[in-house]
């Protein structure tokens, strides 16, 4: 026997069992409705992969297995954890690859057909590919599909004659449709009589997680040398900031009410998993491109965001960070891609001014505008980035640091009824900058919402008027 390895003081009772206590009970459950909210990187979707080959290879079997994963990436490796568990467990079973299901729809899933002749069918996040079908159902980081509602709606139908559906995930926002359901099955009387289980990474980690990563892990793994309270740290402290933590590890949905930008409306703009969407100055570039830059005061970062627009759509093609750099190191990285694109705003802004003033001598007036961040300026171009977000006009990557500084953003009010956009980093205090990034996309967008001329500002709270734009431009 290989001795063990690691410092973690929970223990499982049984050092040898394939699955922790939370596994297994979401494994045993046998409830026609299963909710599970759950932290980052516990082995949920692992077991459910288990769970799954059991149900479909039993002799006398009923029903196929539908499931339902964010994108085609998560969708293949769903049915590689279950051919894993299939070879593991000696089940019979072949692999059909990809299968059409739908060529009008372009509808496909990947399916692992059992001796006992029911399969297994992952497909991506389409609530359309769940109609019509007979059997259970899996909804595979349930939160972060782009029409939860819609997919519950189709879905539930399915297990009509018999099967069950099992839906887990991390949260995404407290408006979210999978929270709602969290929601009222804890505080709303449980109508639909649902199997509720919230395991947190503190839970996880009581249960023996961080001993039986330590085993996995290589002998050098610096995770070795921690205890729990250790490994917990070491997670919290690599998260995007404490609401990113909380939403991720500890199943405490983001506030929606208290940001500008919901969490599924950003996370539904963002590129599908595996998607390659950055560029190089060399691109290629098949549309125009357009570039908004924030410049970095005191500890907050410059941030240059450069999108490419398809049709009525933008498409993030680079975004750049740069952070206690000299004027002209910043300026060797920002130049060549102002040279290349159609349309840049950049901030002028307290010291901004001279990075607009010097881009405006290089460039020109015509290809690069200079805004400064009054207010009613700030309000301007967050109105059109939300309104972008909503249309799905714009494509963003998935990054949890891009995805926190969306969130940073917050619209008050003022006593006299004035609107005002203001960000948890606006104090200047925050290593990671005051919304930097949205306000670099924000400009990117201005850029490119009509390069040949000014664009109108429009109110969007109580004032009586608007105004051109415009008038609050610098340069």
């Amino acid at each position: 026997m290989a001795p063990l390895k690691g410092r973690a003081k929970c223990i499982p009772k049984d050092r040898d069992a394939i699955f922790l206590p939370y596994q297994s009970k979401w494994i045993m459950d046998e409830s026609r409705l299963k909710l599970g909210e759950k932290s980052r990187q516990l082995g949920w979707t692992w077991c459910t992969a288990y769970g799954a080959d059991e149900r479909a290879a039993a002799q006398g079997a009923r029903f196929d297995e539908w499931v339902s994963s964010r994108d085609e990436v998560q969708a293949r490796l769903f049915i590689e954890d279950c051919k894993l568990w299939a070879g593991i467990m000696g089940m019979a079973a072949k692999d059909l690859g990809e299968v059409v299901l739908d060529a009008e729809k372009k509808i496909s899933a990947y399916v692992l057909q059992f001796a006992s002749g029911k399969r297994i069918h992952s497909m991506s996040s389409n609530p359309d590919a769940q109609a019509g079908k007979r059997g259970s159902r899996i909804l595979d980081e349930f939160a972060l599909h782009r029409d939860q509602r819609k997919m519950w709606a189709i879905a539930y139908p399915g297990i009509t004659w018999g099967g069950k559906l099992e839906a887990f995930s991390t949260h995404r926002g407290s408006h979210s449709f999978f929270n709602n359901l969290i929601r009222e099955a804890r505080y709303g009387g449980n109508p639909k009589k649902v199997s509720l289980h919230r395991v947190t990474l503190q839970d996880a980690l009581d249960q023996g997680f961080l001993f039986k990563l330590q085993q996995s892990l290589p002998a050098d793994a610096e995770q070795q040398a921690m205890d729990e309270a250790e490994y917990f740290d070491f997670v919290k402290s690599g998260a995007a900031d404490e609401e990113s933590f909380d939403q991720e590890y500890m199943c405490i949905p983001a506030d929606d009410d208290a940001k500008f930008l919901e969490y599924n409306l950003i996370t539904a703009c963002e590129y599908s998993g595996g998607t390659d969407w950055q560029r190089g100055l060399e691109g290629p570039f098949q549309g125009r491109l357009f570039a908004g830059v924030d410049i970095g005061r005191k500890k907050d970062l410059t941030v240059l965001w450069v999108v490419e627009q398809l049709g009525d759509v933008f498409y993030t093609r680079h975004v750049e960070t740069m952070e206690k750099m000299r004027k002209s190191a910043q300026e060797a990285i920002l130049w060549p891609w102002f040279k290349i694109c159609d349309r840049v705003c950049i901030d002028s802004t307290g010291l901004g001014i001279g990075w607009a003033d010097d881009a405006q001598d290089q460039f020109g007036e015509q290809r690069v505008e200079a805004v400064n961040f009054t207010a009613q300026v700030k309000e301007a171009l967050a109105y059109p980035l939300k309104g972008a977000m909503e249309d799905r006009q714009v494509r963003i990557p998935e990054d949890p640091k891009i995805r926190a500084d969306l969130r940073k953003v917050q619209k008050t009010t003022t006593a006299a009824g004035n609107i005002r956009f203001v960000a948890d980093g606006d104090d200047s205090t925050k290593v990671n900058g005051h919304a930097d990034r949205f306000w670099a996309l924000a400009l990117a967008l201005h850029a490119g919402s009509d390069p040949s001329a000014p664009i109108e500002y429009e109110s969007g709270g109580p004032r009586e008027s608007s105004q051109p734009l415009g008038d609050f431009i610098h340069g």
